[in-house]
């Protein structure tokens, strides 16, 4: 059952990242199954969703630092969450979306999938539907791995292509510094260039390491520092070589860790606190090894409403 819509809703949704990323062989449908564990970042996009009662149109501006880097027409992720939504429950009315970017585009960071969370969120708010988050991660699942997480947030543990998502316990905030390299790295390419460098390895099955669920729940940075691991590393320095030396730097300034952010090309460096966070984000800044640096802790939830912003 439908209530009254809204006018206007404003959804914050945050990056991710991988702090494991375990990839097993491509299956049948192309896919590769994956053990990862997620954990939400406090770098933010904002989706505003506004109602149009006049017809069923679906159009996206995009503001921000990386607004250049994505597309405005049908084939940007939210407009598809949108879609999806329209279509599987009837709605009549149209929306404007406007996305005010912060999170790297194809960074490793879910950019995309963030926002068409966001825009899960946002629409359903907007229009009344209704519903659970059952099933809001059942659409998100048809739109992305990633999706799912971004409406969850917090640290997570995902299995099949990513898109199943159950919680994992974690204490305590980690500090994380982030690389932002110049351009993006196609995800297709990245898990292509992955099967390429192992075809003749035996591939097991995806899992993630007991002492990094161990360390999430001690809270402890130096524990969590020596369990990350991402298979997808080698494959993106290979297409990327440069992103060694920003990793290398990183450590060279006293990241605890560094690694690539999912499929990259994003750089995480894990600082021990804040401050150590402040110190190593300002030297990644003044190497020109980057396009641009950000700092954020974790964990943090998935996509919510801004309270504020919602116009019944």
């Amino acid at each position: 059952m439908r209530v009254p819509p809204s006018a206007e809703v404003t959804v914050r949704s945050p990056a991710k990242i991988n702090l494991a990323l375990s990839v097993g062989p491509p299956r049948p449908d192309g896919f590769h199954p994956v053990a990862t564990v997620y954990q939400a970042v406090a770098l933010y996009d904002d989706v505003t969703a506004v109602v149009r009662d006049d017809d069923a149109t679906i159009s996206v501006e995009v503001a921000g630092d990386f607004a250049a880097d994505v597309p405005a027409d049908a084939t940007n992720l939210a407009v598809r969450a949108a879609q999806l939504l329209q279509a599987e429950y009837d709605v009549e009315e149209g929306v404007a979306l406007t996305i005010r970017k912060t999170i790297p585009v194809a960074g490793g960071m879910a950019g995309g999938s963030t926002d068409a969370a966001a825009t899960l969120v946002a629409c359903n708010r907007l229009w009344g539907l209704q519903l659970s988050q059952t099933e809001l991660q059942h659409l998100a699942g048809e739109l992305g791995s990633d999706v799912p997480f971004c409406l969850v947030g917090h640290t997570a543990l995902g299995r099949g292509r990513g898109e199943q998502v159950t919680e994992v316990m974690s204490r305590g905030t980690f500090h994380w510094v982030f690389a932002i390299a110049e351009g993006g790295l196609s995800t297709p390419a990245v898990y292509g260039e992955l099967d390429r460098l192992r075809p003749l390895r035996r591939v097991e099955a995806p899992q993630v390491r007991p002492e990094l669920l161990s360390a999430l729940l001690s809270g402890r940075a130096d524990a969590l520092a020596v369990a990350l691991s991402n298979d997808l590393q080698a494959a993106a320095l290979s297409l990327r070589p440069e992103l060694g030396d920003t990793l290398q730097f990183g450590l060279d300034q006293g990241a605890l860790a560094a690694q690539i952010s999912g499929s990259g090309p994003t750089c995480l460096f894990l600082a021990a606190d804040s401050r150590s966070a402040v110190d190593l984000a300002v030297e990644l800044a003044e190497s020109g090894l980057c396009r641009m640096v950000r700092q954020a802790e974790g964990p943090v939830p998935g996509a919510r409403v801004l309270p504020a912003t919602v116009n019944r």
